[in-house]
């Protein structure tokens, strides 16, 4: 563990002590020694692209470009080109050759980010791509090989994409050699501090004067958001937060609405016994998990100084965490304890 930054040792890409951060570092380094096609999944904002960057940094072409490719951005009609290349007079405004992506990136790795988004048609060729290595300039009569790591991404469920017909099935299979899935930043709240932190400290560097610091109170306020927008959204408030701040003190009146209202919209579950009974357990459970996620948020994610607001032994408050998240977390998964 990077002590400075929360990242997974030689990542400085990937912030995080959750476990699910820090099996994703484990893979990333098991996994970039290779030339394994990638697959990373998860919704927008959750550091995709950065995993990619990641895997390339941590593999033998890190001294190679590494070429990334917005396939949702790209209109349909130019990512072919863009992607592959063209010859001059394949078509209108094409007034030279201009080598593609796959060329630019030879000898490293492609990020294709969004990749769902992209066309039946541009689906099948870089199926080729895939299977024989070769590129097709768009109007040439010849095909040039590559040596190019492919890394995809997308934040639409491909596997749903592909019963519903909008993704090719042979397509996915041929991406998802490893498939990464990563977590959205409500399912990791104990990061939620330690990102802070580090974003704090990026945008302070970049402001003249005092550096802007956030109150206990508006950290309480940013654990228990849910984050829509993920890492991504964080990193942007933290910003405008710090260009924002006159005296450096950043309040919860400095919070923006949407962030303000969510803890008084966001209930303790009040179960009432109806005319069809209740099930009890799991209003227990429900409850219990709430009071676990306070205590947790009170103490920045100290499992030991949670257990004590809990009246419970840290043994049985990791117990119950490794419960919710399916009985897979081992207890050197916990993560290191934050010093009191």
């Amino acid at each position: 563990m990077n002590a400075a930054n929360g990242a997974p040792e030689g990542h400085p890409y990937l912030i995080g002590e959750h476990p699910l951060i820090q099996k994703i570092g484990l893979l990333v380094r098991k996994v970039a020694v290779t030339d394994a096609t990638i697959l990373i999944m998860g919704e927008s904002g959750t550091g995709k692209e950065l995993v990619a960057r990641a895997i390339h940094a941590a593999s033998p072409r890190a001294d190679r470009p590494f070429i990334p490719v917005n396939c949702g951005a790209i209109p349909a009609e130019l990512l072919e080109s863009e992607m592959f290349g063209h010859e001059r007079g394949a078509f209108t405004g094409a007034i030279g050759q201009r080598a593609g992506m796959f060329q630019l990136a030879n000898g490293g790795t492609i990020f294709l980010d969004e990749v769902g988004e992209m066309s039946p048609t541009l689906q099948v060729k870089l199926l080729r791509v895939l299977q024989d290595r070769e590129v097709r300039p768009v109007g040439a009569d010849r095909v040039l090989k590559v040596d190019v790591r492919v890394i995809a991404a997308s934040n639409k469920e491909l596997a749903a994409e592909v019963e519903t017909g909008n993704f090719r099935e042979d397509l996915f299979y041929r991406l998802q050699v490893i498939p990464i899935v990563m977590p959205p930043l409500r399912e990791r709240r104990s990061d939620i501090p330690l990102l802070v932190r580090h974003f704090l400290e990026k945008h302070n560097r970049k402001r003249p004067g005092r550096p802007a610091e956030l109150a206990e109170e508006a950290m309480a306020h940013l654990w228990e958001y849910d984050w829509p927008g993920n890492v991504r959204e964080l990193e942007n408030l933290l910003e405008r937060l710090v260009i924002l701040s006159e005296d450096g003190h950043i309040a919860v009146e400095h919070l923006p609405p949407s962030v303000r209202s969510f803890i008084s919209e966001k209930k303790i579950p009040r179960p009432t016994l109806g005319e069809d009974g209740l099930d009890l357990n799991s209003a227990v459970e429900e409850f219990e998990n709430r009071l676990i996620e306070e205590a947790l948020r009170r103490t920045k994610g100290n499992k030991q100084a949670a257990a004590r607001l809990l009246g419970l032994k840290r043994t049985t408050l990791v117990a119950k965490l490794r419960r919710r998240r399916g009985g897979d977390v081992d207890e050197a998964d916990e993560g290191p304890e934050v010093s009191e």
